[in-house]
């Protein structure tokens, strides 16, 4: 019966998949393509049926005139009125909606942003080959994001069909991912020094610590996941897998660093299944050591790999300085579940994303982070409720790895000789 339920829920992925792809095509020539032949016809049968309309209404006029009595011509006068009045009511609330849009704050910044890009890219797709202004665009793409509703939900306010909502959504994405290395930056020279926090509020009642080698702290590196839409044809779990664990592709691994202000100065998407936590960045900061300069760390939570930038908290603390320790490492570690939990709350989408296409899902979450900044530069901040996580296990092979135990040994030997000195916790 399991296994019927399996091939069942398969199925209906493919299913659903194959429905997706006739409004969500791959190639952006054939979408563009498709999109104008589509316009184009239903402009033209728009104004044909118009035409029509309007001539087969003139000549039941005509002939009603010559019929109808003078109360009848009267009502008839009556009801024209009303109806034009009806016409301008209603093109008159349009333009108060367009108005009240263009007020919005957010949108506006976010327009703005966008036009000031500097690249060909946002002027001529998305607001004219969209047919949409940029700034309804903009309002398009925020309400996607923000809000967990359809497409379809989406059409019927815009009065948009659904394949023009998908292009319209990710040519957004798209122009906003253009600008990651401008928003999601790491930071140098003096921007990171003015962004540096104390190791622990409890070590800094005494004073020089830092000089006697306590580092400060760069950036919190931590992960989360984004739910989406099992492929087709994935199980609903691995074979191996413990029984009721999901599967590894119905998400993506986030993983990112934050600085005191809860902003993003780096951003790593991957697949569920890929397992090497942290060591993308840490390859990054061996090849760069630039990235932190001494006398400064990231902190990141169990799980990571330990390195001489990266410090993670021992897996049980057995003694009052390696309890504070960890006091002090959770401490910035709430401040990262702190900016994860923000990020959710704003894009609310990103607690699920009914995608099954992996580039697809990285481009949402992708520019979910970016404007995570963009909101954050323009006072708008947004708070989330942190999720309880569960503990995880400790991978062992950071621990036990000789290019790390040395280091530990160094840095373990150091913060305790700190950590006795009188006056300290």
């Amino acid at each position: 019966m399991e296994a019927r339920r399996r091939i069942v829920a398969a199925a209906g992925r493919v299913i659903m998949d194959a429905v997706q792809a006739e409004w969500e095509p791959l190639s952006h020539w054939e979408l563009d393509q498709r999109l104008d032949r589509a316009v184009e016809e239903m402009i033209e049968a728009d104004l044909v049926a118009q035409v029509q309309e309007h001539a087969a209404s003139v000549l039941k006029h005509a002939s009603q005139q010559e019929d109808s009595s003078p109360a009848d011509r009267d009502q008839t006068a009556t009801l024209r009125a009303s109806g034009s009045r009806s016409v301008q009511e209603s093109a008159l609330q349009r333009a108060h909606a367009t108005e009240a849009m263009e007020a919005n704050p957010t949108v506006q910044y976010v327009t703005n942003f966008l036009q000031s890009s500097n690249t060909g890219y946002s002027k001529n797709r998305l607001s004219g080959r969209a047919r949409l202004s940029l700034s309804h665009t903009v309002l398009l793409s925020l309400t996607l994001l923000s809000k967990r509703i359809s497409y379809r939900s989406v059409s019927s306010s815009f009065h948009l069909e659904k394949g023009n909502i998908h292009r319209i959504f990710f040519s957004f994405c798209e122009q906003v991912i253009t600008q990651k290395d401008r928003l999601i930056q790491w930071p140098t020279g003096q921007e990171a020094l003015q962004h540096l926090l104390p190791f622990s509020s409890w070590l800094s009642r005494s004073e020089g610590l830092e000089e006697r080698g306590l580092p400060r702290v760069l950036g919190v590196l931590g992960h989360t996941r984004i739910p989406i839409r099992l492929p087709a044809g994935k199980p609903d779990s691995e074979s191996d897998a413990p029984e009721n664990e999901p599967h590894p592709d119905s998400w993506l691994n986030l993983e990112l660093v934050c600085n005191d202000k809860g902003r993003f100065i780096y951003c790593h998407i991957s697949k569920g299944s890929e397992k090497d936590r942290g060591s993308t960045l840490a390859e990054r900061i061996l090849q760069n050591p630039e990235m932190v300069p001494p006398g400064t760390c990231l902190i990141a939570g169990v799980g990571y790999p330990l390195t001489e930038q990266i410090l993670t908290p021992f897996s049980a603390g057995r003694n009052p300085q390696e309890n504070l320790f960890n006091r002090s490492v959770g401490s910035h570690l709430g401040r990262f579940n702190q900016a994860v939990a923000d990020l959710k709350e704003r894009f609310q989408k990103l607690r699920y994303l009914d995608m099954g296409n992996y580039d697809r899902a990285k481009a949402v979450v992708l520019t979910a982070c970016i404007l995570h900044n963009v909101f954050l530069d323009m006072g708008d901040v947004t708070k989330g409720l942190v999720e309880s996580s569960t503990p995880e296990d400790v991978d062992e092979r950071f621990l036990l790895s000789p290019h790390v135990q040395f280091p530990l040994l160094q840095l373990q030997v150091q913060l305790q000789q700190i950590l006795r000195r009188p006056g300290v916790g």
